[in-house]
């Protein structure tokens, strides 16, 4: 029997290294809840309301994903959705280690909930949101690193920064 899975995270942007871990998690579970954080410490492009919106019109094949935002701390979400697995990406040695830490933080406050660490594809393994925001914020195209609705949201920021200088 299949469970359900969280896969949260800023996706600030989502970039198609976040999209195959969405597309192989929602062939391993039968549903997948892809929560978008509203409150982060991180400096985010997107508002929150974009950010998801990107991740709805990005993943419209996907038939078994609830796309919602959510804030505060991970496990409690979770506990509140009573979803017991946490979906976790790995790029690089240096994401382990944080992952690690975090899961094992996790694991002490909520050890009902389990953290599925997953990598992505080679082709995608290299591919950060940090690097692509930069591309576009430059002018450079994002395409080959993003879904359409993404590239779109990147370009119109893009010039939004041209125009405010």
């Amino acid at each position: 029997m299949k469970k359900e899975a969280i896969y949260a995270g800023t996706f600030d942007p989502l970039t198609f290294g976040h999209m195959d871990l969405i597309e192989r998690s929602a062939e391993i579970f039968s549903k997948l809840v892809l929560a978008v954080a509203i409150g982060t410490p991180k400096n985010t492009l997107f508002s929150a309301e974009e950010r998801t919106t990107m991740a709805i019109q990005s993943t419209t094949h996907i038939k078994n994903i609830e796309i919602v935002t959510f804030d505060g701390l991970l496990i409690d979400f979770s506990r509140q959705r009573k979803i017991a697995v946490l979906i976790r990406g790995l790029r690089a040695y240096s994401d382990f280690e944080y992952e690690f830490q975090m899961a094992l933080t996790n694991r002490k406050l909520a050890p009902e909930i389990e953290t599925l660490f997953m990598m992505p594809k080679e082709n995608h393994s290299y591919v950060s949101s940090s690097t692509v925001k930069e591309i576009a914020l430059l002018g450079g195209d994002p395409s080959s690193f993003v879904p359409a609705p993404v590239e779109i949201a990147l370009k119109r920021k893009h010039e939004e920064r041209v125009n405010n200088k």
